[in-house]
């Protein structure tokens, strides 16, 4: 009898175990990744809401189906008349670095034009969907503020109202989660294509409900249109959930963002570029490689380690960028291991770093600058957080400085929710 219990606890104990998976980052979750549907994936079970219409899409590589199949294939296969199609940064295909102007030519597969949005204005895309009934847009975002797609969208959902077009998105996951809303809401005096409205660094809104946001709250703020909205929302996903956990494949976003950890420290480690550190640009790590030459990896480790910031630990780092800044030099610094994204807080992580190498190296630490502009108040929505770091605040109380707006932020963005929160504190 006793062999049979036994052989019964240990089969109890193996579907248990089975049933936890794991992270890339060592972390975990407790069953299978729930199966999300996209808003593509829905559109596609009902491709008869497009009958007729000349579509202009907006898109890149990561508008992809369950079985890899691009949104592009998929609608035409589905009998969705695209016409034109539409590249934000990087292009549509998703080739150019960062800040590169992205051509716009004919694709020899479809004969269809791909045209590039970056870098123009609304009044200069309004032309560009001469021939299209309907836009359709279609992009991964990283959840962080100063990513640039949520601001093409922007745009051409301005412009779509100016010359009379629908709009709909197709909306995605937030790989870094809906839940956690950080770091210093953006000031109107500082906005640029970084930074177009006064959202936190890290939102915790899908396209989807940004888009929402911006049509409803801040089109009519400014006076403009507002655009003939459509979000088709997902199926499954839940606030709480990272990418992982939604059971889609991950394409990368941009040439800089090839992992979902990746995103994950991004909302802090973003910042980075705002100084004359190199942010890991160049190496098979960005922005979890950081450093320059006058850093000693080993000295600025230990320093960080010593705050013992939550869900992450840093590990001395040298590595040769190969392009950005300092390509072809030895950077000591650190890699940032991301060890608990459930505890881990990037901006506060990222402001700490910087913080930290202020103090070690100040006669060699510097911010960027873009002509007389700071680049880091673009980042961070103001100058508030250059201003006292230089002033020696640290790092944790500038932090602590913004949760009266965060909490504002909150109450605004709960209008604008798809999705919203089950038994999880917002």
């Amino acid at each position: 009898m006793w062999k049979r219990w036994l052989a019964m606890g240990f089969l109890a104990f193996v579907m248990i175990f089975s049933s936890v998976s794991h992270h890339a980052d060592g972390s975990r979750h407790v069953g299978k990744p729930a199966k999300v549907k996209t808003g593509l994936e829905i559109l596609l079970e009902h491709p008869d809401r497009l009958k007729g219409k000349k579509v202009g899409l907006i898109t890149n590589p990561t508008a992809i189906t369950r079985d890899y199949r691009h949104a592009l294939d998929a609608m035409l296969e589905a009998g969705i008349q695209v016409v034109k199609v539409y590249g934000p940064e990087h292009g549509v295909r998703g080739t150019e670095q960062a800040g590169d102007e992205p051509g716009s030519f004919e694709d020899p597969r479809t004969g269809l034009h791909f045209i590039n949005l970056y870098g123009k204005q609304p009044g200069e895309m309004v032309p560009l969907f001469d021939g299209v009934d309907v836009l359709v847009f279609d992009i991964q975002d990283v959840g962080t503020r100063f990513y640039t797609y949520i601001y093409t969208m922007a745009y051409a959902m301005e412009a779509a109202a100016e010359a009379g077009k629908p709009f709909i998105v197709l909306d995605r996951p937030n790989p870094i989660g809906g839940v956690k809303v950080e770091g210093p809401v953006l000031d109107p005096a500082y906005r640029s294509f970084v930074g177009l409205y006064p959202i936190p660094q890290r939102h915790g809104m899908t396209v989807g409900e940004l888009a929402r946001l911006f049509n409803e709250e801040f089109f009519p703020q400014e006076g403009k249109k507002k655009a003939d909205l459509t979000v088709i929302a997902m199926k499954g996903w839940k606030r709480n959930q990272l990418y992982e956990d939604t059971g889609l494949p991950w394409v990368i976003p941009s040439p800089n963002m090839p992992t979902t950890d990746t995103a994950l420290v991004y909302p802090g480690t973003g910042m980075i570029e705002g100084t004359n550190l190199s942010e890991g640009r160049g190496t098979t790590r960005p922005f979890e490689l950081l450093g320059a030459p006058y850093i000693k990896g080993w000295e600025l480790a230990e320093a960080l380690n010593k705050e013992n910031l939550p869900g992450v630990s840093f590990r001395e780092a040298y590595f040769n960028p190969t392009f950005s800044k300092y390509a072809g030099e030895t950077v000591g610094g650190v890699q940032v291991h991301l060890e608990d994204p459930e505890r881990f807080s990037p901006i506060l992580t990222g402001l700490v770093i910087i913080e930290k190498v202020k103090q070690l190296y100040p006669e060699d630490f510097a911010w960027r600058k873009d002509g007389n502009e700071y680049w880091i108040d673009k980042l961070t929505g103001s100058d508030r957080v250059r201003k006292k770091l230089d002033a020696g605040v640290s790092a944790r109380k500038i932090a602590e400085e913004w949760e009266g707006e965060l909490k504002d932020f909150r109450k605004l963005r709960a209008r604008y929710l798809l999705y919203p929160p089950k038994g999880h504190k917002q």
